[in-house]
């Protein structure tokens, strides 16, 4: 696939690496040429120095082409233009924006731009690790009403099925993290102390899932 990405600051450089890495073609574009060296002298991608959301600049990029397009650059206004060009002007299905504030980021979102807000990211990030009890989502769909969050078990739970602690509790378990590495479970799968529980869930019933991965399975389907 070839992307375009927007900015060529710490984010933009590390993730045209990452994909060029993986076998994709990348052409990042900055008003900077200077930010370019950031690449490193063996990325093989195009350089293309403008705005980025301007629409010759992103033809010089190779937008008409491209099955994504990123807009990573250190301006919430600059990254949802470019974003809107990409996929409204150039028809680019995988678009994606790093937003700052998280506000706009929600409103964005629910207009169908998917968007990154760096500053709620950070926060949940420092959030999951202070307050291990509740959840804490991951991720939301546009429309808000389902959620992927990671959710503290008792350890009551440690033990059970995978299968058990979703026929309790009404969730689909989407991967766990064990020791460190993300794994996807199987209905057989057994949880073990200190795995980490990442589910699907309407945002509605949060509490209520709260509650019965708090309670353990044998108060949980009472």
């Amino acid at each position: 696939m070839h992307i375009v990405i927007m900015g060529c600051g710490r984010v933009g450089a590390a993730l045209a690496q990452t994909l060029e890495q993986q076998g994709h073609t990348v052409a990042v574009v900055d008003q900077d040429p200077t930010a370019f060296r950031r690449l490193g002298a063996g990325f093989g991608g195009r350089r293309v120095t403008g705005v980025g959301f301007d629409q010759d600049t992103l033809r010089e990029a190779g937008i008409e082409e491209a099955g994504a397009f990123a807009a990573v650059s250190s301006g919430d206004n600059s990254n949802i233009i470019a974003a809107r060009v990409a996929r409204e002007m150039f028809g680019v299905e995988n678009v994606a924006a790093r937003i700052y504030d998280p506000r706009r980021a929600e409103v964005y979102q629910r207009l169908g731009i998917p968007t990154v807000a760096t500053v709620r990211w950070t926060a949940d990030q420092m959030l999951r690790r202070l307050l291990p009890s509740g959840a804490e989502p991951l991720w939301r769909d546009p429309s808000g009403g389902v959620q992927l969050a990671e959710v503290h078990i008792s350890p009551s739970w440690v033990g059970h099925k995978v299968s058990t602690l979703q026929e309790e509790t009404g969730v689909r378990v989407a991967f766990l993290t064990r020791l460190g590495e993300a794994m996807l479970p199987t209905s057989g799968t057994v949880l073990q102390e200190g795995d980490l529980v990442h589910v699907m869930m309407r945002t509605d019933e949060v509490e209520k899932v709260e509650a019965a991965f708090e309670k353990g399975p044998e108060e949980a389907s009472r």
